[in-house]
């Protein structure tokens, strides 16, 4: 292999099959969202739910998920099977 490569495209078809070599599929997958930084505004779309709630029901929301979870409703719950 040539120390210099200089076509991007093959640089990252070459590093994804390295990955995927070293850390399976999903390691690969796991590896690269790292460095994913995501869209949109998230200042923004924050301010714009946020803004219309007081802190009484920001507080009634977040106890409301906490009991959910820790009586299993929660759709991630441990050991709930998903529909």
């Amino acid at each position: 292999m040539s120390s210099t490569i200089r076509d991007l495209a093959m640089i990252r078809r070459m590093g994804i099959e390295v990955l995927t070599e070293k850390l399976g599929p999903v390691g690969m997958v796991e590896f690269l969202r790292q460095f994913d930084s995501g869209y949109g505004d998230y200042t923004k779309e924050r301010h714009e739910w946020l803004d219309s709630m007081d802190i009484k029901t920001i507080i009634k929301q977040a106890e409301t998920q906490d009991n959910r979870s820790a009586h299993g409703d929660h759709p991630r719950a441990p050991g709930r099977k998903g529909k």
